[in-house]
């Protein structure tokens, strides 16, 4: 049910018209959960199925909507919204984040973008304004209200996520959210007028009470919960001593590079951030010992 592909040969499209081409199609199918939340998908065996059309069309399952994502492999591929229903033998209905440690970087890019375009659909099918329904725009992928002529675009919220050094050591939290004891970097939503840098050293300041120096930037991840932009960042320590804000960290600690507790899965920007620190001091450690 699954395919092998090269995320690079993706081809996304920004609107949501397939093109007049017939090809074959694959599927991303998710389930709406009891809470309004688009955030179920088709998984057998515990990973997740790029469905094929027959696969997708189990008649169990009322289609809600569906939307045309881009090329993957020569096929067409869409996320398909349906009603959570009952599944044949060997299907199940599994959240993106449990499965955070199994899928690989492509496939969670991919589960991740079909998620966030069902909920924004489901979440725009009335005006916010004047309470009017909408309809899809014909050209791009927003939705539009022919009363008073608002837009929906998908939203993407940036945050900042940082790993505070110190030499040999990182700065890891363990949060208040967390369902595990999972020690993690520092995150944070950047608010309206504040440029990400300025975010990166208020957030640090309000959660665990220090002053960071100079910053460097990793890299950026979508991360599909629901619907954030995580900016990546090495932050170097400047001053001050650990005091956490007990409403967001449950604990916090400086961690010798070599002696780590729990850390998030590199499917995760935080878990690739620590990885990348842990490999430089690994490297310096041994380039010193050789000498």
């Amino acid at each position: 049910m699954s395919i092998e592909f090269d995320l690079t040969s993706f081809e996304f499209h920004a609107n949501h018209i397939a093109p007049a081409a017939t090809r074959n199609r694959r599927f991303i199918l998710v389930a709406t959960s009891s809470n309004l939340r688009c955030d179920l998908l088709l998984c057998c065996a515990g990973k997740l199925v790029l469905a094929d059309a027959k696969t997708a069309a189990l008649p169990e399952l009322s289609i809600l909507s569906e939307h045309y994502l881009g090329l993957l492999a020569g096929e067409d591929l869409w996320v398909r919204v349906v009603d959570g229903g009952h599944l044949p033998k060997g299907y199940e209905w599994l959240g993106l984040r449990s499965q955070l440690e199994i899928l690989s970087p492509a496939y969670f890019q991919l589960a991740g973008r079909a998620l966030q375009i069902a909920q924004w659909f489901y979440d725009h099918q009335y005006c916010g304004r004047c309470g009017r329904p909408t309809q899809q725009d014909e050209a791009d992928r927003a939705t539009c209200c022919g009363n008073c002529g608002l837009r929906f675009y998908p939203r993407i919220s940036p945050c900042m996520i940082v790993l505070v050094t110190r030499g040999d050591e990182i700065l890891l939290a363990h949060h208040q959210r967390a369902s595990r004891v999972v020690y993690s970097t520092l995150a944070g939503f950047v608010e309206a007028g504040e440029s990400v840098e300025d975010c990166v050293r208020r957030e640090v300041m309000e959660e665990v009470g220090i002053s960071v120096g100079e910053l460097h930037y990793f890299h950026s991840q979508p991360w599909p919960f629901p619907a954030q932009l995580m900016l990546g960042f090495f932050a170097a320590y400047e001053s001050g001593d650990i005091n956490v804000d007990p409403k967001e960290i449950i604990d916090a600690k400086w961690f010798r590079y070599d002696e780590l507790p729990t850390v998030p899965a590199e499917a995760s920007v935080a878990g690739q951030l620590i990885a990348h620190y842990v490999h430089q001091r690994q490297q310096n450690s041994s380039t010193t010992n050789n000498n």
